[in-house]
């Protein structure tokens, strides 16, 4: 089926949906999150337009071993764990059996924390306006397990932005409680992220280094403000 590309890559998706969020421009109170790798160059432009500080946010799905597509949970940014006891019970995993999921994501999840924030510390949610932003949704398993973790550290609201989305996606971010979604575009028969984008090409560990560096530097009195190192 013929179909053709919304965006030319995510740095101009990026600028797209920050003209979408202008309501949220130069406000002490908003925190633009991003979830790497893919989600940071859409994320880093919204940073800039808004004047907003820019901080990653690491999600770690925890699936079922031997079936690693169903997630019984997740563990993220900031030492929070979100567990699906519906799963949990339905399986009967032994807490063993547990244990060594969750101890696995965490050495994938400090591993990307020091390689991403080179020692600083995350900056503090509570009570903020916080933007977590991807360069798409197709099912949101993963945004949804970012935003139940999100809701552990105390945001005042949290807003999902993202440049294209299916539609099932946005609507069941939506039916959560301080949850508001923002989707440029929703597509249908959806596919897949990368096929309404010009240059889908993978993001690097560089790549998100660099812009996170850039934005720190431009923000650095929010940073300090926040009370990240």
């Amino acid at each position: 089926m013929w179909y053709e590309p919304i965006f030319k890559d995510r740095t101009i998706a990026g600028r797209e949906l920050a003209a979408a969020l202008g309501e949220f421009a130069n406000r002490d109170d908003v925190v633009v999150l991003a979830l790497p790798r893919g989600g940071v160059p859409v994320a880093h432009e919204v940073a800039e337009e808004l004047r907003a500080p820019l901080d990653v946010f690491i999600v770690r799905k925890l699936g079922v071993p031997g079936q690693e597509e169903l997630a019984f949970g997740a563990i993220a940014t900031g030492g929070v764990t979100v567990l699906n006891d519906s799963v949990l019970r339905a399986l009967n995993m032994p807490d063993e059996l547990l244990k060594k999921v969750v101890q696995r994501e965490q050495i994938e999840l400090k591993r990307r924390e020091e390689i991403y924030r080179e020692g600083r510390a995350p900056i503090d949610l509570n009570g903020k306006t916080v933007i977590v932003i991807d360069d798409g949704l197709a099912t949101g398993a993963t945004m949804s397990a970012a935003v139940k973790a999100l809701q552990e550290l105390g945001p005042q609201m949290i807003v999902v932005a993202v440049p294209v989305a299916s539609q099932s996606a946005c609507d069941e971010l939506d039916s959560q409680t301080k949850v508001r979604s923002i989707c440029l575009a929703t597509p249908e028969p959806f596919y897949g992220v990368g096929m309404w984008y010009r240059d889908f090409s993978q993001t690097t560990d560089t790549e998100v280094q660099e812009l996170l560096s850039a934005s720190r530097k431009r923000t650095a009195g929010k940073y300090n403000k926040a009370g990240a190192n």
